[in-house]
């Protein structure tokens, strides 16, 4: 699907944007791959490893829309990885965070149209789900955006879905690196916010493959929320620090004891397949839309009324050894 095209990366210098890269260059043939980030550091360390004809990058800032204009000439598929993520920075700054995540969700927006990009894909956030913290209120805010500009589309080719996951095993502001760092510094305590608190864990690879997947899935106005394994953070802590005792410090400021990527109140519109969920828009569309079958054919079902798809009631849970084999991987 990508052989011959131009994919812009917002946010392209992060975790996730390098994997994004690697795998692209790896599996396909891409005409342009265009980083776009802010961080011109980052930018000329990443084009030491990845030099490949195919490769572009673009500095500026999804608050630009006008740079946007440019970066965006041409492009076939954007992949929208930008935003402010770290949450006591977001409550201290929150203008600054509304305009990256807000504003520049709708700069990205508006600019694909313009340039009659054929198809977006938005990283969500499982805290985007009933909010607590302002980051999540603007990643909520984020995938309305997101999924209503469909309708802003009209007779244009271009579409917009959204791919919500959880925690990334070793990506920075994971606890897996904290913990690990604790360890090698000789901790004699393992510091644990709540003994009951759960939360949903993927590798970055397997974000990087299902953001991929979704562009050949999508239809336009999806949120895609990927079947991922659960853990209870005593249990990652034992698997990490096998032996070493725990402190229990409090559940922090904006925190939430269980993650929740499909909630109860969106049931009606959550259809289940085989390795996801998709949520489909609250408002339906002109175009006529049959997300029963996606674009791949895969068939999906409602799920029952009230459904909830949390960290604490998931039927899948990771053992000690997966854990140490995702770290690996």
């Amino acid at each position: 699907m990508f052989d011959g095209k131009s994919i812009l990366i917002t946010g392209g210098t992060g975790s996730f944007g390098k994997k994004c890269v690697q795998t692209l260059l790896d599996r396909y043939q891409p005409r342009r791959v265009i980083v776009y980030s802010r961080d011109e550091l980052k930018q000329f360390e990443m084009a030491q490893e990845f030099n490949a004809p195919a490769m572009r990058y673009f500095l500026g800032d999804v608050r630009d829309r006008d740079r946007l204009h440019l970066a965006m000439r041409d492009v076939d598929y954007v992949i929208h990885a930008a935003a402010l993520k770290q949450i006591p920075a977001a409550e201290y700054n929150p203008m600054e965070c509304i305009k990256t995540n807000i504003y520049g969700a709708d700069n990205i927006i508006n600019v694909a149209l313009e340039q009659k990009v054929e198809k977006v894909i938005a990283l969500s956030t499982d805290k985007a789900v009933n909010p607590i913290n302002l980051y999540g209120a603007t990643k909520l805010a984020s995938d309305k955006l997101f999924v209503a500009a469909n309708h802003l589309a009209g007779g244009l080719k271009t579409r917009f879905s959204v791919v919500r996951y959880g925690n990334v095993v070793g990506s920075r502001g994971s606890v897996v690196p904290f913990f690990q760092k604790l360890i090698r510094e000789g901790a004699t305590e393992i510091p644990i916010t709540d003994p009951r608190m759960t939360r949903f864990w993927i590798t970055l690879q397997q974000g990087i493959d299902l953001v991929l997947k979704s562009f050949d899935r999508m239809q336009g106005g999806e949120i895609f929320v990927p079947k991922i394994p659960s853990m209870k953070m005593t249990d990652m802590a034992e698997a990490l620090a096998p032996g070493i005792p725990h402190k229990i410090v409090g559940i922090r400021p904006g925190e939430k004891l269980h993650e929740v990527m499909c909630p109860a109140e969106s049931s009606h519109l959550t259809l289940e397949f085989a390795d996801h969920f998709a949520i489909l828009p609250t408002i339906e569309y002109p175009h006529d839309v049959d997300y029963t079958c996606n674009a791949l054919g895969e068939k999906g079902t409602p799920v029952p009324d009230e459904f909830v798809y949390s960290s604490d009631n998931n039927t899948e849970w990771l053992t000690a050894s997966q854990l140490l084999d995702m770290i690996a991987k």
